[in-house]
């Protein structure tokens, strides 16, 4: 194995068994070499305590199940890794001519729970600096039902007054 420490995941899966003890395991691929490393799911896992509908998506390399697995904190925890999140998400204005409006009302609608800071989301859709978000939000000129200041991973809105 090389020095890089970054994977993707290959969609792939391995179980193994042991008499009536589980192990299971998701593939990943160094982005280096190319080699192959294995992210623990779970290991000496009584037959019993996995759901046998885990099992066979595991089985059958369910391709959805990759992502649902690795935004679980437990397994993260488990394989010390986290999540890049790095140019994965985009954020659709629909053009600037809203940005001359006294009020802007906006939604935003996650089709992943993709960590991301509100404040650098608002600057980048807004031509703003984030510095200059951080100040309205301080003065009431961005407004929302939730923290703007940590990461947001889910749905919400804000609205920004001119």
């Amino acid at each position: 194995m090389c020095a890089a420490d970054r994977f993707r995941a290959s969609g792939k899966f391995r179980v193994n068994a042991n008499h009536k003890v589980l192990d299971a395991w998701l593939l990943v691929l160094c982005t280096g070499c190319g080699d192959t490393a294995k992210l623990t799911i779970f290991e000496r896992a009584h037959v019993r305590s996995v759901r046998p509908a885990l099992l066979d998506r595991l089985h059958s390399n369910d391709l959805t199940l990759v992502p649902e697995l690795l935004q679980d904190p437990v397994l993260q925890h488990r394989n010390r890794v986290s999540l890049d999140w790095e140019g994965a998400w985009r954020l659709d204005t629909g053009g600037s001519d809203h940005l001359e409006q006294e009020v802007i009302d906006v939604s935003v609608r996650f089709a992943a729970r993709i960590p991301l800071r509100p404040v650098r989301l608002i600057a980048d859709a807004c031509g703003l600096s984030r510095a200059e978000v951080e100040r309205l939000i301080v003065e009431g000129k961005v407004v929302s039902a939730i923290r703007l200041t940590g990461k947001v991973s889910g749905d919400f809105t804000f609205t920004l007054k001119r």
